[in-house]
C-alpha cells in the first residue's frame, strides 16, 4: 500500500496551446506527498512531494482532493499503449485509525 498525504487544497492551473497539435489544453494539478519505500522495501524517512492531475466536473472546475490521508486505488496502475506499466494516481481515503481506549 502506498500512502498519500494531501496537506492543501490549492490547485495549480496550466493552460496553453500544444506545440505538436496546435490544440488548447487546460490542466489542473494538486500537490500531494507520497510515502514511498526504497528498493529493499524499507519505508523512506520522509514523504516525497509530487503533483497529480485533477479530473474536472461538468462545468470544467477542478475536482481537488480534501486535506487528508489516502492510498492509491488499484485502478491507478495500468499498462499503456506501448505495453509499459504506468500510473495515473487515483486516491482512496484511508479510514481513520480507531483510538485505543483502556
Amino acid at each position: 500500500m502506498i500512502q498519500v498525504s494531501v496537506t492543501s487544497t490549492e490547485v495549480r492551473n496550466q493552460r496553453g496551446i500544444a506545440k505538436a497539435s496546435g490544440k488548447a489544453y487546460d490542466i489542473n494539478f494538486q500537490t500531494v506527498w507520497f510515502h514511498t519505500h526504497d528498493r529493499t522495501g524499507q519505508k523512506n524517512p520522509y514523504p516525497e512531494k509530487s503533483e497529480i492531475i485533477l479530473e474536472k466536473d461538468a462545468q470544467g472546475a477542478a475536482l481537488f482532493w480534501p486535506v487528508g490521508e489516502y492510498t492509491l486505488a488499484p485502478s491507478s496502475v495500468y499498462v499503456d499503449r506501448s505495453g509499459s506499466l504506468a500510473i495515473a494516481p487515483r486516491l482512496v481515503p484511508l479510514k481513520p485509525k480507531a483510538n485505543a481506549q483502556g
